[in-house]
């Protein structure tokens, strides 16, 4: 006999079917757009993330002058050209002379050196010493480096030595540091600037990094139901700042009318490395971008488990660009961009495809609720440097995404966290 929850599910379910037959609707699509099968099963976001990853790979190599390769991926090893330091310097401050003959100096036996003028391009006389900094080039002849403190000046430009140095000391010898063909900096790293030091240090000039994608954002025309006047785009200067920071060349977004033939035909004719349509995702009567890529392309995957950002879908050109769609709501775009078309552009750009926020486990202050069968994205804010709490906002809402300090990501098989457990927050920035 059936539990009264498993009659009140039957009943909706009966119900639900009964609605359908009187209004002629006999199934709903989604997942794949070629499968038949009721809304509620849609694909998760690991389905998702998986097509990406056999589908979305980095492009190729271009060399940059080594001035303007911050930031970007090398797409090959980057070797050193030139010795450091290029020839023997000095490592500290102090007086370049020939080591041999500091021998038996001390504090009671100052031996005295005269003082050659910094500069000169001509061999160190015996007896003598020189004034250098550090990383100036030892004068020819000079194998040591003795420190000021250790060379009490004297009369008439000479200087006494109280102090013994050994051949070597207080000196960087050629290529102590890089030699010509070592190894600095291996294939897929990332650059920072002091990389980009050290590469100019070592004679690099110009280096191999991985092309930046150029992406084609095109945002359907959204218009006021009441006054038919069009309304703001959020999502455009939204995607521009995100597909920048991940490595991304954002196109100028174009707006295109909420058309299928419309939106079929600038997939067609997109130039660029990945194409993200915005808007029209949905199953309603003026939502075609579904359709349409499946008319211009492949459409590989409709429908994700994903709250916010339930109706996203990916896919390709019919000249293999891949494709993403994105709903038109500014916080499902945004969450859909994060778990589903940011992966891409991080792998298209050869960086590290996974979410670009540091991750803290944190112990929650209250209780996350979340449904099963759904991933979803829950805004929390910092009690602590160690406690969370969810933030109590409409899901859709994007002020709710971009005020708090960071977010959790609840998996589609948990019901949510209880309070006092640890969760893995992402952070925007340290709490």
């Amino acid at each position: 006999m059936l539990g009264k929850a498993a009659r009140r599910r039957f009943g909706r379910r009966a119900g639900f079917r009964a609605l359908q037959a009187q209004v002629g609707i006999r199934n709903v699509t989604a997942g794949f757009s070629h499968a038949t099968r009721p809304l509620v099963a849609r694909l998760s976001v690991a389905d998702a993330t998986a097509w990406i990853d056999a589908h979305v790979a980095p492009l190729a190599a271009e060399a940059v002058a080594l001035a303007h390769a911050a930031r970007r991926v090398l797409a090959q090893d980057a070797v050193a050209t030139a010795a450091v330091p290029p020839t023997d310097q000095a490592a500290i401050d102090g007086f370049a002379l020939r080591a041999d003959e500091t021998a038996g100096a001390s504090a009671y036996n100052p031996l005295s050196f005269r003082l050659a003028a910094a500069g000169r391009d001509e061999a160190l006389a015996p007896g003598g010493a020189m004034l250098v900094s550090a990383g100036d080039l030892l004068p020819r002849g000079a194998d040591a480096v003795v420190a000021l403190e250790h060379v009490e000046p004297g009369p008439s430009g000479s200087g006494e030595v109280i102090d013994a140095a050994a051949a070597g000391h207080g000196v960087a010898p050629r290529g102590s540091s890089v030699m010509p063909g070592m190894t600095l900096l291996e294939a897929g790293r990332r650059l920072h600037p002091h990389d980009i030091g050290l590469l100019a240090t070592a004679g690099v000039t110009r280096v191999p990094v991985v092309r930046r994608p150029r992406v084609r954002c095109f945002v359907l025309a959204r218009t006021s139901a009441r006054s038919g006047a069009p309304l703001a785009d959020a999502n455009g200067p939204l995607l521009r700042a995100l597909i920048d920071r991940d490595g991304g060349d954002a196109m100028e977004p174009g707006q295109i009318e909420r058309d299928r033939a419309a939106i079929a035909q600038a997939l067609r004719t997109a130039d660029a490395d990945l194409v993200i349509i915005v808007g029209g995702t949905g199953r309603g009567a003026d939502d075609h971008s579904a359709p349409a890529l499946a008319e211009a392309g492949e459409l590989a995957m409709h429908g994700l488990a994903l709250n916010p950002g339930e109706t996203a879908g990916l896919g390709r050109s019919a000249a293999g660009v891949p494709v993403l769609l994105l709903p038109g709501a500014p916080a499902a775009c945004l969450w859909a961009y994060e778990l589903v078309a940011g992966r891409a552009i991080r792998r298209r750009a050869g960086r590290d495809p996974a979410l670009p926020f540091h991750r803290r486990e944190m112990t929650t202050a209250r209780k996350i609720v979340s449904a099963i069968g759904m991933t979803e994205i829950v805004p929390v804010r910092c009690l602590s440097e160690d406690r969370v709490e969810p933030i109590s906002s409409a899901a859709a809402a994007i002020a709710a995404a971009v005020r708090p300090d960071g977010f959790v990501i609840i998996s589609e098989g948990s019901e949510g966290i209880p309070a006092g457990a640890v969760a893995a927050v992402h952070l925007y920035a340290a709490c």
